[in-house]
């Protein structure tokens, strides 16, 4: 019987969000300090056998020797032909658990893989903690899960490459390590908040025949009317009545119902990549996501137009896999400084049809730079508004400041708080600290 363990999760907290995620990395092979106590009372009792040359003396210093070498020759044993493989979600979310999966593989013919700790090095900044489990055992030629719970707090793809196998049997006294490589990807979304129905209810404004419905021909719902019958088609349409009336087949033509349609514009130009913009755009995109996937949960169609590296547009549409394909987008967002809101507008205008609510997200204030294009049957969502806060609820623990991708750092300018506080020692204590003003 194969038991398995884990370590508990920490919760997602504000300190450790603002914080870089402390990589701890063993050395090769260490002493733990059980063992360095060990070995202080082994030479102080082959000092002791020395000065007083008594046999029972040598005979507790070599049992000791002997027990200190069966122990790193035991710890080594562990680890050879012990192999991990990672089992990892489709995706994960900012601020949600994320479970993983740690599949150890003993290839070993007869011994066992005892108390063996895995803990990842690479992609360990995406997560609030450096992703870590523990086996505590492992028979021969057979196959041990590890259940892992993983809080990620940047979103993107975070690859998984290098990692860390340990162990410290049989006695603690030699902590023994080892560094192995397998590429695995994961792709983690934005964060998810809950959205206002208030919201909803002025994204559904563009309908003009029903509170939330739009029926269009060339379905099988409901009755729109008659044409007349085409070669093909359905015998099963042709309204015989009305053929019999007048002497030519007709057919019935049927409508769909089409549920209301949203497009999302999101805006990331950065303009300054200050931490605070860089805060705004981060929840803009958050609630964009936050939209699209309660909006497609109703059966709404959601379509999207952003700037990737190049203006991406996806259509309307609906379903799962329109779900994956929109939040993923918004997840690979990269920094964008030259694609400004004016140009997004231009775009959007572009592929905007009607019967389509268009919905701007911004991280920027309503009144710069939209103008007279911000009116009209667009609803334009800002992360600087106070009304964002009304809409949207996300996790209080989230911290905006810290989710986009490692390599999207905002700038930090001149003058931080460090320096400031700095500045501020170097001057007497007597002197007021001095100001300048900006006009």
């Amino acid at each position: 019987m194969t038991v398995s363990q884990s370590p508990p999760a920490s919760p997602l907290t504000r300190r450790a969000a603002g914080a870089a995620t402390p990589v701890r990395k063993k050395p090769t092979l260490d002493f733990s300090m059980t063992g360095l106590v060990y070995c202080a009372m082994m030479l102080f009792m082959g000092l002791a056998a020395v000065n007083t040359q008594a046999n029972l003396l040598f005979g507790v210093f070599g049992l000791m020797v002997g027990i200190l070498l069966v122990s790193g020759v035991i710890s080594r044993l562990v680890l050879r032909k012990l192999r991990v493989r990672r089992v990892l979600p489709d995706h994960g979310v900012v601020g949600r658990m994320m479970p993983v999966t740690y599949e150890f593989r003993n290839e070993k013919r007869y011994w066992p893989s005892l108390s063996v700790g895995v803990a990842e090095i690479d992609g360990a900044e995406g997560f609030m903690a450096q992703p870590q489990c523990y086996l505590l055992h492992a028979a021969a030629s057979t196959t041990a899960s590890v259940p892992a719970e993983l809080f990620p707090k940047r979103r993107g793809i975070h690859n998984l490459e290098r990692y860390q196998i340990s162990t410290s049997f049989p006695f603690g006294f030699v902590k023994r390590a080892t560094n192995r490589r397998d590429k695995d990807t994961v792709l983690v979304l934005p964060p998810i908040g809950e959205v206002s129905q208030r919201l909803l209810a002025l994204c559904r404004s563009a309908e003009n025949t029903g509170a939330t419905m739009r029926p269009r021909a060339g379905g099988a719902d409901e009755f729109y009317g008659v044409r007349e019958f085409r070669s093909g088609e359905n015998p099963r349409l042709i309204y015989w009545k009305r053929s019999a009336r007048t002497g030519v087949l007709v057919s019935r033509e049927m409508t769909q119902v089409a549920p209301p349609r949203l497009l999302l514009a999101v805006d990331n130009f950065a303009a300054d990549r200050s931490p605070e913009e860089h805060a705004r755009i981060e929840r803009a995109i958050a609630m964009a996501g936050s939209l699209a996937s309660m909006a497609l949960d109703q059966e709404m169609s959601v379509g999207l137009i952003a700037w990737s590296g190049h203006w991406v547009s996806l259509n309307p549409d609906r379903g799962k896999r329109h779900r994956d394909d929109l939040l993923s987008v918004l997840a690979r967002l990269p920094l964008n400084t030259g694609h400004g809101i004016a140009e997004l507008l231009d775009r959007m205008g572009g592929v905007l049809k009607s019967g389509t609510t268009p919905v701007l997200f911004t991280p920027k204030d309503v009144q710069l730079g939209l103008g007279d294009r911000a009116r009209g049957s667009m609803v334009v969502v800002s992360a600087a508004s106070p009304l964002a806060d009304a809409w949207f609820r996300f996790d209080p623990d989230i911290d905006f400041t810290t989710c986009m991708p490692a390599d999207q750092q905002p700038r930090i300018h001149e003058g931080t708080e460090a320096q400031r506080r700095e500045g501020m020692k170097e001057e007497p204590s007597r002197a007021p600290p001095v100001r300048a003003s900006v006009p």
